[in-house]
């Protein structure tokens, strides 16, 4: 099992531990409850330094990117970065991901889920016929995520970069902590607001940066957080997760994901024609959000039904909501249960529990 640089900091703080995508990863720190709601109201820091990197680089860089992913990057101006996804020869989705511009038109960071890491390379590497320049950064890269609504005030007196009026999804290149060469984008995966920083793990630069943080926040009050309160502010958003709401036998399109599968590309992606099909033929199923109205907690794989008992679709990911004090859930229904406030059944137990359909992000 691999471990990010920021091991011995994790067990120093005393973190609950388990594997996640082949690394010893923190999983809650105070508890998730804790942590989720420190994110939400204040600052929090998640390690995920266990994401993948990957660099293209070169005259041919744009295009192989356009023909991989389905978003449109020929849009990407420098420092912008962008939400896409991999699909497959069927139109599944091989991996969601971003697509972060370095230098137009030429150098690009392609930022993969953390168990896609070796597919995902593979994937990119079996699609490069023009000699793009590609290397694989993720074993020297660090990641951190430091998320909420306070987490640019906290950090400024750290880096020469207004992070304040850092727009969404764009980035800078600059001394973050005294180190060199840090990207600091404004994205993320809790809906919180906050940062995500990428450096090279060397020179102590990890232990830097982590120790110069949590001084910075010392006063207000940041905290570690773990993956636990990650999945429960992202599943409160109604973002997805890679190995639960989408996968390689779900499209885009079922997956809500039509915003970023751009059909009219001048380099179409992998699978386009059957896009435009499924498009003109409609999607008979559709990932939804719910809500429980009767008690209990909607887990990945249950099952769920209408009113008459019988199958119309499966649960993909839920939890009681922190934020909300109610139990949310996402998945698969067929299309004809897929409209807002419809109603249907989670089988928790043998027992067909009620929920709603709503919109999200959840509220």
């Amino acid at each position: 099992m691999n471990n990010t640089p920021f091991i011995e900091k994790h067990l120093a703080l005393g973190a609950k531990m388990a594997e996640f995508a082949g690394y010893n990863m923190p999983i809650s720190y105070s508890g998730i409850n804790d942590e989720h709601f420190a994110v939400r109201n204040n600052a929090g820091v998640f390690d995920v330094s266990h994401m993948g990197e990957f660099i293209l680089k070169g005259n041919k860089a744009l295009d192989l990117i356009q023909r991989i992913t389905t978003n449109d990057a020929s849009k990407l101006k420098n420092g912008h970065a962008q939400y896409s996804c991999f699909t497959n020869d069927n139109g599944g989705i091989v991996d969601d991901l971003l697509v972060y511009c370095l230098e137009e038109n030429n150098t690009y960071m392609l930022v993969v889920n953390a168990a896609n890491i070796e597919k995902d390379w593979n994937w990119v590497v079996d699609h490069n016929t023009e000699n793009v320049e590609l290397e694989n950064i993720s074993n020297k890269t660090c990641l951190l995520a430091i998320q909420g609504p306070n987490a640019c005030k906290i950090l400024e007196p750290l880096t020469s970069t207004n992070l304040q009026n850092l727009k969404y999804y764009t980035f800078e290149k600059g001394n973050f902590a005294g180190v060199e060469n840090v990207i600091i984008s404004a994205t993320g995966y809790t809906g919180a607001g906050g940062i995500e920083i990428y450096f090279e793990d060397k020179d102590e630069n990890a232990s830097k940066i982590w120790d110069a943080i949590f001084d910075a926040g010392k006063v207000a009050g940041i905290k570690p957080c773990g993956l636990g309160a990650r999945d429960t502010l992202r599943l409160e958003m109604g973002y997805c997760l890679y190995g639960n709401d989408i996968d390689d036998t779900t499209s885009p399109l079922e997956a809500g994901l039509g915003w970023i599968t751009k059909l009219k590309k001048t380099i179409p992606f992998t699978a386009i024609e059957k896009m435009i099909h499924l498009k003109e033929s409609g999607i008979t199923k559709k990932l939804i959000g719910f809500e429980m109205k009767e008690r209990g907690i909607p887990r990945h794989d249950y099952e769920i039904v209408d009113a008459n008992g019988s199958n119309i679709g499966k649960v993909t990911s839920g939890t009681q909501a922190p934020s909300l004090n109610k139990a949310i859930g996402l998945g698969y229904v067929s299309i004809e249960n897929a409209a807002t406030d419809s109603e249907i059944f989670i089988k928790i137990r043998d027992k067909n529990v009620k929920a709603v359909v709503v919109k999200i992000p959840f509220e």
